[in-house]
């Protein structure tokens, strides 16, 4: 089986630097063994803080019951330093979850810029989650950025409030030599378009 120090990855990035790496051919044992699509699935990982948002009567707690699911987004991300394999133009992922109450589909919608986008709902409509996120790579030759461009929306059809958020910068870093290591870092700014609260 091939490892990640059979490769030099210096060999392959060191006319990259500064370049959009979605371009970029990279040997397949730097990838984590599922699509970008699959990916953004975990998004619904903390489903229940939806629930429990939906199920308040005061915004101000409905909103931080929905900042916690945004930020919740990046909890599995602190120690995955592979990159999800680029879905095919046209290709969808579908997943229902009844114990956590969703189903979702994904999406790839452009290839060049590589564009995906995602829908899920409450089995019990009390939800909708969707957004489009088109994550845009930059080696800067220690590391690898990720700026996840796109907006994220979550509708509480209960309260018919919609709020909207981006996601924060991800950076890997260590790519060439020593431990790899992620930060995530930037402002998410979450906005309820009804009641006009922002919470940063």
């Amino acid at each position: 089986m091939f490892s990640r120090n059979d490769f030099s990855i210096w060999s392959i990035l060191r006319k990259c630097i500064g370049m959009e790496l979605s371009k970029i051919t990279m040997p397949v044992i730097f990838n984590e063994p599922l699509s970008f699509l699959q990916r953004l699935t975990e998004y619904m990982e903390h489903t229940y803080l939806i629930h429990k948002a939906s199920s308040l009567s005061d915004p101000v707690e409905r909103m931080q019951c929905v900042a916690a699911f945004a930020v919740s987004a990046v909890a599995s991300q602190w120690e995955r330093t592979g990159k999800p394999f680029n879905p095919l133009l046209g290709e969808t992922y579908e997943l229902v979850r009844d114990d956590l109450g969703f189903r979702l589909i994904s999406e790839q919608v452009s290839h060049h810029p590589p564009i995906s986008a995602f829908h899920a709902e409450g089995l019990n409509n009390d939800f909708i989650f969707h957004g489009s996120i088109y994550p845009k790579l930059k080696f800067w030759g220690k590391s690898v950025e990720a700026e996840p461009k796109g907006t994220i929306t979550l509708e509480l059809l209960d309260h018919n409030e919609a709020y909207t958020w981006t996601n924060p910068t991800c950076c890997v870093h260590n790519i060439i030599v020593g431990k790899l290591w992620i930060e995530q870092y930037g402002n998410v700014e979450i906005i309820n378009h009804k009641t006009g609260d922002k919470c940063v």
